[in-house]
């Protein structure tokens, strides 16, 4: 996350908040809630409330009377994705790397120390009653996730170790990587080689595989991975078939945005 702006507007503040927490309430939220948590009067988070309901940002069920998110954001979701031309220049080589892998297949871009799904194809394979948490618009810590390293370890050294030194890490499973010296160790192997793996570092039971697409000027502007149990996505698997063709996928978007500096 960036840091505070000095000049921050605390109305635009307070919304966003607002937005935040609804989005995170599958049951929504009641004014009393919001006013506690936010530790703003029941008045001023109801003008807020309402504004945002007129705007279509928020809607009230009429039976519960709590707030959930309202139709505008999705609206407005939804332009956001077509307006990111990547998504729609991959979308043919992610769904052909789905089939060709049977696995769930991500695209993500990287922002600051996260890294933001942008779009998700699910397998048809049976999980065995594991369910990954992705979903297009969320995020995850970058350092414990296949596609967030493979996009630090394109990072210049002075800025990696400042964003290092800004994150957190936190052990998400006794497999991440939480050791600063450790992790640019890691993440100067991951840039060699062209691929990272997510050996059960961001969930238990959840293994991925993932390679870097370049624009043009040979600048990472996303990732993609392969993902799946660890069961069925295996170290072995990852070898034998599996980082070749993530990293193939990747490569023809690349090329498909403009980079022409493949082996």
């Amino acid at each position: 996350m960036s840091s505070k702006p000095s000049n921050l507007v605390h109305s635009i503040e307070r919304v966003a908040k607002i937005l935040e927490l609804v989005g995170q309430n599958s049951q929504g939220m009641g004014i009393r809630d919001l006013s506690v948590l936010l530790k703003l009067p029941k008045g001023t988070v109801h003008r807020l409330l309402s504004s945002l309901a007129y705007m279509g940002y928020i809607r009230q069920d009429a039976l519960t009377k709590n707030y959930f998110l309202g139709l505008k954001l999705l609206e407005l979701g939804n332009l956001v994705t077509h307006q990111i031309d990547i998504v729609n220049i991959a979308k043919p080589l992610l769904k052909k790397l789905a089939e060709q892998s049977r696995e769930t297949v991500h695209l993500a871009t990287l922002e600051k120390n996260e890294i933001v799904y942008i779009d998700k194809l699910e397998s048809e394979q049976n999980t065995g009653g594991l369910k990954m948490a992705s979903r297009v618009g969320s995020r995850n810590p970058a350092y414990s996730c296949a596609m967030g390293k493979m996009l630090l370890a394109y990072l210049s050294e002075e800025v990696l170790k400042r964003l290092i030194q800004e994150t957190k890490l936190i052990m998400r499973t006794n497999n991440t990587i939480t050791e600063p010296g450790r992790l640019i160790e890691h993440l100067n192997i991951v840039k060699n080689q062209g691929y990272a793996i997510d050996d059960e570092e961001n969930e238990l039971g959840i293994r991925c595989v993932a390679a870097p697409i370049l624009d043009a000027k040979g600048k990472p502007v996303a990732a993609i991975s392969i993902s799946g149990p660890a069961f069925r996505v295996t170290k072995r698997a990852i070898q034998d078939t599996l980082k070749k063709e993530v990293k193939n996928a990747a490569s023809e978007i690349s090329y498909l945005l403009g980079f022409t500096g493949l082996d």
